[in-house]
């Protein structure tokens, strides 16, 4: 269990491990697929399989990983083993190119492009394996471990902006750099600063004293079963929440670079400075938020989150018309209230399932958690808001840049009207959550 204080050793390791963690994932989610279509071929299918078959990875490896580091009493090695293999893979799959695979098989052109598309789905699962394995399962597990529940509003406060300020990083640096330097020197760099953090990791990282061997294989289904759902209802209450939010979340979030650029026409340059400022000032301002929220209700708390968030998007659905200024800064200020409480959100699960997550149970309990935040999400959200965008079938502005586009129609302002009411469902969960909270705390 957590101490009263977090202390500078444990946010030196949950800043470090958390941002090239996220960095990484950033990176595979919007580069890899860029370097296969690029690179490789253009190939929607393929890329699109990558997707799906590595979501499964990461929630398949999350049960299973999560559960080894209970059943070992071990997060440090499955974490920094983990990251410094992570590191490897993502070097290799840079190296990953149509003429290599010919000249390493003996095959003409065709069939080695073939045999190259499926290396790179089964490269990028393999990826996903040992990620899943260093950042989903054992450090979040590691997390939850190291931290006590008067101070968890902060750190999650902070592990939820992470992934945006990683988001910056890519998308700001990583594309200039895939400019000058190419792809696999790109990926080689990344994946030798993965591995440094692995091994600085077999250094500085401690489990917590309070970490025991708990459990067997048969555990994997542990989080599955109705006595561990019934004895923790506040936990999967908050599981189901984060599935909704997910599905809100992704709904919009595939689409909303592509969004400003076609059907509100902002440059790379517009949307790309009302994307940063949106991130940088939501972020700031939940550094306060998060603060109050080790102070009061964190599930009373979520009725301002989750309605601030579908405000924003509500907001963002009514900012398409007008000049470009007027759509500049309506869109930018709705973009910003849409932003501070996706965080705030964000915050507020990540804290309450770690305050609720049984501490001896807490590895077994992360693929759980993978499957109602990401997987069910990443299914459903894009379903939905594609399902809208064919519907609505926007058609595409004039060709004549260099961009092209491979479908006939854009996405279209319903998907944050879309957002904004799933988002809404969560209100009607609150009450259930407060109440056995409450229930939890006087037990």
């Amino acid at each position: 269990m957590g101490e009263s204080t977090f202390g500078k050793e444990r946010w030196c390791i949950l800043l470090l491990f958390g941002l090239v963690g996220q960095i990484a994932w950033a990176v595979e989610n919007m580069y890899f697929n860029l370097f296969v279509f690029e690179t490789i071929a253009p190939d929607l299918g393929t890329v699109t399989l990558m997707v799906q078959l590595s979501g499964v990875a990461a929630t398949v490896t999350t049960l299973v990983a999560g559960t080894l580091s209970d059943k070992l009493g071990n997060r440090r090695s499955f974490i920094s083993w983990g990251y410094i293999i992570w590191g490897v893979t993502v070097a290799l799959f840079g190296m990953l190119n149509t003429d290599l695979v010919a000249a390493l098989t003996h095959t003409n052109t065709a069939k080695a492009l073939g045999i190259t598309l499926v290396l790179v789905v089964v490269a990028d699962c393999v990826m996903t394996v040992f990620g899943s394995t260093a950042n989903d399962a054992a450090f979040n597990a590691w997390v939850t471990d190291n931290t006590a529940e008067a101070y968890r509003g902060r750190t999650e406060g902070v592990l939820s902006i992470l992934p945006l300020g990683a988001m910056l990083i890519v998308a700001g640096g990583f594309g200039m750099l895939a400019q000058l330097v190419g792809y696999r020197a790109l990926f080689l760099g990344l994946g030798v600063l993965i591995s440094l953090c692995g091994v600085l990791g077999l250094f500085m990282l401690r489990d917590s004293q309070g970490l025991v061997k708990n459990g067997s294989l048969a555990d994997i289904f542990y989080g599955f079963r109705p006595r561990v759902v019934r004895e923790n209802p506040a936990l999967y209450l908050t599981f189901l929440i984060m599935c909704i939010y997910g599905i809100a979340c992704q709904t919009f979030m595939p689409y909303l670079i592509i969004y400003m650029k076609t059907y509100l026409g902002f440059t790379t340059m517009e949307y790309s400075v009302v994307f940063g400022l949106a991130i940088v000032v939501g972020a700031v301002i939940n550094l306060r938020l998060s603060a109050v929220a080790d102070r009061k209700s964190k599930a009373k708390l979520l009725y301002v989150a989750a309605g601030v968030m579908a405000v924003g998007l509500f907001g963002m659905w009514l900012s398409h018309r007008g000049g470009k200024a007027v759509l500049l800064l309506t869109f930018g200020l709705a973009g910003l209230v849409m932003i501070t409480g996706y965080i705030f959100v964000s915050a507020l699960c990540g804290a309450l399932s770690r305050d609720h997550t049984p501490v001896a149970d807490a590895g077994k309990l992360q693929g759980v958690r993978m499957i109602f935040g990401v997987l069910i999400p990443m299914l459903a959200g894009p379903a939905i808001g594609n399902a809208i965008n064919r519907a609505v079938g926007a058609t595409l502005p004039d060709l004549g840049s260099a961009d092209t586009m491979t479908t006939q129609y854009i996405p279209a302002p319903g998907i944050f009207l879309a957002g904004a009411l799933v988002a809404l469902l969560v209100l009607a969960l609150i009450p259930l959550l407060c109440k056995y909270c409450k229930k939890e705390k006087t037990v």
